[in-house]
């Protein structure tokens, strides 16, 4: 298996390659060249890997294209969703990259091909517009075709030096790793528009675990607003593969991010069977109402951004929003997508989702959602965790459980914002494992920890206007120094005496001088 070692020497090479070829281009405009690569490469290997089956004498990249038939075409297609001819695959482009003046071009048409291979088939829209964002042809790549090429060849050539070692016992998981390494660092280098497609890996754990926290089987998992899919992978990562029986849902608005996500999946590898990655507006537009309920669902949806609301009367009558008897704010849909994940939980599941903490003490309508929640005994638990955990803001955001099987009426509140919750990082601060057992074990016992965790009863949080704010409900820890009065009285009175002796000491000086 690979080191720890190995494996940061690799992720350090593929972010020099990504710096160094970019050249003059924005790192942020120019990550889909870099993903894309990898992605390419990946896909080309994979293919090569099931084609060949483990039998050395079959060197797949070695043979004519003439001599696929349609049913061994027709076989991969239904197993792994895409076809590559041997032409096309990313060895072979590799080889001839820095002398094909078509390469640009070629590359195009080898991904429409790529794309187009599963029209008919059950993994058409798995497929389908993958590559869209690996335009060979935009102009960050060059005004001219020759530096069009001239950097896709240094992208293409970096990624195939990189050595992920033997495909079935490393690779996959290399690939991944190396995927998201990449996405997290360019979501740091962007600032706010990178937190905004990729949760941290930290925080994800946490997220997944709560979310999936002692059930032994999930139906399926789903993320309402699933960025670049990072959330959804990491409960495939803290879990056996077999825990989670459908797969992997998701919905995402943004294009590009929602190529990321299916990517990602296939790069983690989940088959395009076992996942299903929808492109639009979770709260206009839901796709999976014929999916739920799920058992787990996890997500850091947008925070306070804007949404129709009520300005579609149709809204206040859909089956996710009505129960509460009133929409979110047009100028914050954040209980938007709380309801919308309440509607598509199971009565055994969980959802656990990062919310920007004003939705818990603010007024007006959201207080009346509150309401709705804390009567309904919906509510679990509410963390507030430290700040500057994430991309693009320094805030202490909240994370929201929401649960259908609560055994009692109370809702648990814990407080890790604390410096003993967290670790200061250069740019970011992170949780570490030790952070994260330690609050899922206060998550898992409700027991009551001074100034971190307390279990409310709801009736108690309905006297106080259903404000759900933590800090409403654990005490904060006085670490100002503890002072003696009675001692400190006594200092100051020496004190006194020290500089009234003084005082007359000089009097009696000066007097002298002055007679």
């Amino acid at each position: 298996m690979i080191s720890t070692n190995q494996r940061a020497e690799l992720q350090a090479k593929i972010w020099k390659i990504a710096n160094e070829v970019r050249g003059s281009v924005d790192g942020w405009d120019f990550k889909q060249f870099v993903l894309g690569t990898l992605f390419y490469r990946f896909i080309s290997e994979n293919f090569t890997n099931y084609i060949e089956g483990g039998d050395d004498s079959v060197n797949y990249a070695n043979y004519p294209d003439n001599d696929i038939t349609h049913d061994i075409k027709d076989d991969a297609i239904k197993t792994k969703g895409y076809f590559i001819y041997p032409s096309q695959l990313f060895v072979n482009i590799a080889k001839t990259a820095n002398t094909n003046t078509n390469l640009n071009t070629d590359l195009k048409a080898i991904f429409d091909a790529i794309e187009s291979s599963a029209n008919g088939y059950p993994s058409e829209d798995d497929i389908k517009g993958l590559f869209a964002d690996f335009d060979t042809t935009s102009t960050r790549l060059g005004n001219t075709v020759e530096n069009k090429n001239s950097r896709l060849a240094a992208v293409i050539k970096g990624v195939a030096e990189l050595t992920f070692g033997n495909f079935e016992d490393n690779e996959i998981d290399l690939f991944g790793d190396a995927y998201e390494f990449l996405i997290s660092n360019y979501a740091a280098n962007a600032g706010k528009s990178g937190g905004e497609f990729f949760t941290p890996q930290s925080v994800s754990k946490l997220i997944a675990q709560l979310a999936m926290h002692k059930q032994t089987t999930v139906n399926k998992i789903y993320d309402p607003a699933a960025g670049s899919g990072s959330l959804l992978l990491q409960a495939k990562k803290h879990f056996d593969n077999h825990i989670i029986e459908e797969g992997f849902f998701g919905q995402e608005i943004n294009h590009t991010t929602y190529n990321l996500a299916r990517m990602n999946m296939f790069l983690h590898n989940v088959n395009y069977d076992k996942f299903n990655i929808a492109l639009g507006n979770t709260l206009t537009d839901p796709h999976f109402s014929d999916d739920k309920p799920f058992d787990a669902i996890v997500s850091n949806p947008p925070y306070s951004i804007p949404w129709i609301g009520d300005g579609d009367p149709t809204l206040i009558n859909d089956d996710r929003f009505a129960p509460a008897g009133v929409l979110a704010p047009k100028s914050k849909a954040d209980f938007a997508f709380v309801l919308h994940a309440l509607s598509y939980l199971s009565g055994r599941g969980r959802a656990a989702l990062v919310c920007f903490p004003g939705i818990f003490y603010r007024g007006g309508a959201e207080q009346k959602i509150r309401k709705y929640l804390v009567d309904n005994n919906f509510v679990e638990t509410v963390i507030s965790l430290a700040p500057n955990l994430f991309f693009g803001t320094s805030i202490a955001v909240t994370i929201l459980v929401l649960s259908k099987h609560k055994p009692d009426t109370k809702t648990q509140f814990i407080d890790v914002s604390g410096e003993d919750f967290f670790k200061k990082a250069t740019n970011n601060n992170v949780l570490n494992d030790e952070h994260i057992e330690k609050i899922m074990a206060m998550f898992d016992s409700k027991a009551d920890v001074e100034y971190v965790a307390k279990s409310i009863d709801n009736a108690i949080i309905a006297a106080n206007d259903y404000n759900l704010s933590v800090s409403s409900y654990i005490e904060t820890k006085d670490t100002r120094e503890k002072v003696d009065i009675v001692q400190l009285n006594a200092e100051i009175a020496t004190t006194v005496e020290r500089i009234n002796a003084l005082r007359s000491s000089i009097d009696a000086i000066i007097n002298e001088i002055e007679g």
